[in-house]
């Protein structure tokens, strides 16, 4: 049976070198590649070099930088952008150092002398969570890029409306008796957003819009939703109040909160 290696890399970081080599041929014995480092300022160099650090064990008290300050530096570096796990190592377990850690973001603390096999769960935890944090940044990002596949659908809508309607589209739209005075805050909209909010205005159901135009449910209630948030609108029926045929004075008293 091959041996069981984590894919997360461990930076273990304490100003003892003794402690930093207990703590790194503990843990590779039971799978996890280890960065070992004995001063903060190594630890930041490290981090920087090696993307697949992913859980972090330092050392409350060392000289010239200590944990607290070290945690606080590797969530600059990481930013929005990267994860990691931390575990605090204490000698001395004030309570107001360790409420310190935990508000700067520590996820645990053990005291020394350490139980090897009760740490050794408790990064398992850790290893847990991380890769949870992982999920929840691939899903931002991944929101990100709908994001963006959403604005670019937009602009090919609005492309192909300029091609369909040809270039006297806005005298048919006037001439077939169909179009309804636009207030100014609907001036920022695209065709295509524009489109949906006029059939709002019409009273037509999500399902309605989503036939005519062509679209999924799901899409037109995007649409909705970004009308609503360029127009400053609190929702669809006072969208559909400025845009209705009949709503000219409602349409006047509908303002932008």
């Amino acid at each position: 049976m091959s041996k069981f290696t984590s894919a997360v890399k461990v930076l273990v970081v304490d100003d003892a070198p003794l402690i930093v080599e207990e703590l790194c041929e503990f843990l590779e014995g039971k799978g996890y590649r280890c960065v070992p480092c004995e001063s903060g300022y190594q630890a930041i160099e490290r981090f920087n070099e090696d993307l697949d650090i992913g859980l972090v064990l330092l050392d409350l008290h060392m000289p010239g930088m200590d944990g607290i300050e070290l945690m606080q530096e590797l969530q600059r570096l990481s930013g929005k952008h990267r994860a990691f796990e931390a575990i605090m190592l204490t000698g001395c377990a004030d309570k107001q150092d360790v409420i310190k850690a935990l508000r700067a973001g520590v996820a645990d603390y053990y005291q020394k002398p350490i139980d090897l096999d009760e740490l050794f769960e408790g990064m398992q935890r850790q290893e847990v969570a991380l890769q949870e944090r992982h999920k929840n940044l691939q899903l931002g990002h991944l929101n990100q890029k709908l994001q963006y596949l959403s604005e670019s659908i937009d602009d090919l809508y609005q492309d192909l409306d300029k091609v369909r309607r040809g270039p006297h589209a806005a005298d048919a739209g006037v001439a077939d008796g169909d179009a309804v005075e636009v207030p100014a805050m609907f001036n920022q909209l695209s065709p295509r957003q524009l489109d949906v909010a006029r059939l709002v205005g019409k009273g037509q159901t999500n399902y309605q819009i989503a036939c005519e135009l062509g679209i999924t449910e799901n899409t037109v209630k995007l649409y909705v939703s970004q009308v609503l948030r360029l127009t400053h609108m609190h929702n669809r029926t006072q969208l559909a109040l400025a845009l209705s045929p009949s709503g000219t004075v409602g349409r006047q008293r509908v303002t932008a909160h």
